[in-house]
């Protein structure tokens, strides 16, 4: 045999072994995505929790994907800053990443995103809830859930508590201003008395406020819409006041398993949106895995948190590996694959309008009992009774 044909035939071998191997060789890919998130700063507590369920959204796909295809994500401290959002998102795509998971407040998520549409790179998220960030209209922008479903889960929480008089307690910002107006108007419209009082992000010292809602308002139920850090402020002033409520409510980043171990003088009996108990109960093979995997990576229970931060970079790394296969990837053609997801993951049915949002979408309660988080609302996903009239004092 001469050399070429020698050389020829070794061709045809390799060829025919890596179709026996399903050709798993030549199409093996690695693929960077990028994250933008607050691990420093006035909301790291939920960033790190975003974070960790990106995390084992990698783990569980590089396990699915062993020996073909792998993902990989490299991650940037946004430090609760806007502008170094935006630079971070940048240098992401400067670095050649796939499409970016991540991003924590709405006023953060803004600018980065427009930077992100700008490369035309698909940013996803779970932590951005204003209507203005899908009303803009970005073909690259998408997130699972908006402020509807956080509305409708305050909402349907404080009609089964039958409150007659609601004083809500809200942060000045875009997205905590708009949950807040629709609950008002919602509650309004069913003949609630409700009452508004705002704060801005400087606010630390709430016993004013709180005394305000005390003597004037006289409510059933005092609802707080912001973050970590006012909630604390909110709980401290009334542990203090002890105004003559029956319950504490609020909304994202306070039923959470790092509330409860850091905050257990003022958490108990507080309710806030919450798609988990905690402890974690799940029986779904899918839900099981992520929680073991969760556990494997950070020797601890999942919270909601991680659970979005999970379900955004599944269903983005699902729309890679589908793009990719169907040769759209490379030309662009990403933010049509998410466009076609219809997925039942682990916060629900999940799809895309043509905005990027996520019409399906609906929020659960959760209840701080005991060092646990209760889910009592609503009613086809409690794992618990609620307890009411109960306060933290």
């Amino acid at each position: 045999m001469t050399r070429t044909l020698a050389k020829f035939a070794a061709t045809v071998a390799t060829a025919a072994l890596m179709v026996a191997l399903g050709g798993s060789a030549a199409q093996a890919k690695d693929f960077l995505l990028g994250s933008e998130l607050p691990l420093t700063g006035n909301l790291a507590r939920v960033g790190q929790g975003m974070h960790e369920g990106i995390a084992v959204a990698i783990d569980m796909a590089n396990k699915a994907q062993a020996g073909k295809h792998s993902f990989k994500v490299s991650t940037i401290d946004d430090e609760t800053s806007p502008a170094k959002a935006v630079a971070a998102v940048e240098k992401l795509i400067g670095d050649g990443v796939v499409a970016l998971t991540g991003g924590y407040g709405s006023n953060i998520i803004g600018p980065a995103s427009e930077a992100a549409q700008k490369a035309g790179v698909v940013y996803i998220t779970s932590g951005g809830v204003t209507p203005d960030l899908t009303g803009r209209g970005y073909k690259t922008f998408f997130r699972i859930n908006n402020t509807d479903g956080y509305a409708l889960a305050m909402i349907g929480l404080l009609q089964d508590m039958a409150a007659k008089k609601v004083s809500v307690v809200y942060l000045n910002k875009e997205a905590t201003s708009n949950l807040a107006k629709q609950v008002k108007d919602a509650l309004g419209a069913k003949g609630v008395t409700v009452t508004m009082h705002e704060f801005d992000g400087a606010t630390s010292d709430f016993k004013p406020l709180i005394n305000k809602v005390k003597l004037q308002d006289r409510p059933d139920v005092v609802a707080m819409v912001g973050y970590e850090n006012d909630y604390v402020g909110i709980l401290r002033a009334a542990k203090v006041l002890k105004p003559d409520v029956k319950a504490m409510v609020g909304v994202w980043s306070l039923a959470t398993s790092q509330m409860a171990k850091e905050f257990p003088d003022l958490m108990e009996n507080v309710h806030g949106t919450s798609m988990l108990p905690y402890p974690v109960e799940f029986t779904q093979p899918e839900a099981l895995e992520f929680a073991a995997t969760y556990k494997k990576l950070f020797n601890k229970e999942p919270d909601y948190l991680g659970q979005f931060g999970y379900v955004q970079t599944r269903l983005l790394i699902d729309a890679i590996l589908r793009a990719d296969a169907a040769g759209t990837l490379a030309g662009g053609g990403l933010p049509d694959e998410l466009r076609k997801t219809d997925a039942q993951t682990l916060i629900g049915r999940v799809t895309f309008d043509a905005k990027g949002d996520n019409p399906n979408f609906t929020h659960r309660m959760g209840q701080h009992q005991g060092g646990k988080v209760v889910l009592v609302w609503p009613k086809a996903f409690a794992n618990g009774a609620m307890r009411f009239p109960a306060t933290p004092w």
